[in-house]
């Protein structure tokens, strides 16, 4: 018995296994077939740059720059009239200037840092992106196993009506049914297969969305029984603890806002004084009959305070400020937003639990009714076929009600996790 019980424990063990590679399998699929995961993480290489040409503001800057011309003057004449001799030249300028800013009013300071809360906004993007496919690659997972499931059990369904019909036309001949009953059964039979065209129809659209967000092959078997195991929190309190600061949407709207005090920053920079510092090295040449050469060297400290432009400064400044108070109304409606979500989700996720057990006390239920109806009608134990009928169709019922409530299930745990903030494929085992 021991051995029995070891080897069924070794076989779910594998077969969880299996089932786990796959929907791993198929989360990743949706990771690098997804061009806008792409598209997003080449704007973080983009928002890098950013930062590198923020940064350049506080280095020097080193311009070099050199001339050179052909002059000839012909035809000249002085005061009297006398001709002067023709004379050509080749003045020729070189110049090397280098500049420093020493103070901007700290606005390179809060640009640079502003880039670097663009390059930090745009990593959560990707994160937030990455979660929202992570979950809807799960949620066509399960639902397309719902689709399989669904459209294996209407097939069953039409063949057990089909059996029944042959079966109740043989009786109806032995006088053991009435013609009612055998109309009964052909009525069931044909909306056996409605039911089945229908679930069909549903299997293959179930197929297209897997291929569109997965950008795979759909796979042909799906275990609904199957539940990762993954990290979810042991109570309300907990998850929206844990969404506050996690969450990427909500992150997303702090870091905003963070960038909209960045800018009102160098709005105020704007109306400070700023001052640098320069030397420059010119040399110039005229080649001609005289040779002449010249070198000047400067060093220069310059300041400058911009006191009025037409009142653009201080409506920069006027808009920032106003653009602060925005995203902080804008993050307190998120913070809001993501509690509901994070609640309704969890609501969700406990409903669902409690509803996948009660369905599968009522399939057991009714497969245990269904086999003894049907057992005591095919042995003429006073069972009609409305009976039997009534019974395929509750068991019909309450399989398709348990394994949409696998499926449900399953979601919601996935649901809950995106609400947090807290789905990624190294939380799914």
């Amino acid at each position: 018995m021991i051995k029995k019980i070891f080897i069924i424990f070794i076989i779910f063990t594998l077969s969880s296994k299996v089932y786990a590679q796959d929907l791993l399998k198929t989360l990743l699929n949706a990771f690098e077939n997804n061009s806008k995961l792409n598209a997003e993480r080449a704007k973080i290489n983009a928002s890098k740059q950013d930062v590198n040409i923020s940064r350049s503001d506080f280095l020097p800057s080193v311009t070099l720059s050199g001339d050179r011309a052909t002059q000839k003057d012909t035809n000249r004449k002085n005061l009297s009239g006398t001709s002067l001799q023709d004379t050509h030249a080749s003045p020729e300028s070189k110049s090397v200037v280098v500049e420093q800013k020493i103070f901007s009013g700290f606005g390179n300071y809060n640009n640079l840092k502003k880039s670097k809360l663009q390059l930090e906004f745009s990593k959560i993007e990707l994160n937030k992106l990455e979660q929202e496919i992570l979950f809807k690659a799960a949620e066509a997972y399960y639902n397309l196993g719902y689709s399989i499931k669904n459209f294996e059990f209407n097939e069953s369904n039409v063949g057990l009506f089909e059996r029944q019909v042959e079966s109740d036309r043989s009786r109806l001949e032995r006088g053991e049914i009435s013609l009612t009953d055998f109309a009964q059964s052909e009525s069931s039979l044909a909306g056996a297969q409605a039911d089945l065209i229908t679930a069909s129809n549903e299997l293959v659209s179930g197929k297209k969305n897997f291929e569109k967000i997965i950008g795979s092959i759909p796979p042909n078997k799906i275990n609904l029984a199957f539940f990762p195991d993954l990290k979810i929190p042991n109570n309300l309190k907990v998850a929206i603890a844990k969404s506050e600061q996690i969450n990427p949407k909500l992150n997303l709207a702090k870091i905003d806002l963070e960038i909209a005090k960045r800018e009102l920053f160098v709005a105020r920079s704007d109306l400070s004084p700023s001052a640098s510092i320069s030397y420059s090295l010119k040399k110039n040449e005229e080649l001609s009959t005289t040779i002449d050469e010249r070198e000047q060297e400067e060093v220069k400290a310059t300041i400058t305070w911009p006191l009025f432009k037409g009142g653009k400064n201080l409506s920069s400044l006027k808009k920032a400020e106003f653009k602060v108070q925005e995203k902080q109304l804008i993050l307190k409606d998120t913070t809001s937003q993501v509690q509901i979500e994070v609640a309704n989700a969890w609501t969700s996720f406990n409903s669902s639990k409690g509803f996948l057990d009660a369905t599968e006390s009522q399939l057991k239920a009714a497969e245990i009714a269904n086999e003894g109806i049907t057992l005591e009608y095919e042995t003429g134990n006073k069972r009609t076929t409305l009976e039997v009928i009534q019974s395929r169709t509750l068991l019909l019922d309450a399989r398709t009600s348990f394994a949409n409530a696998q499926k449900n299930f399953a979601i919601a745990q996935f649901n809950l996790l995106a609400s947090i903030g807290d789905l990624y494929l190294n939380n799914i085992k």
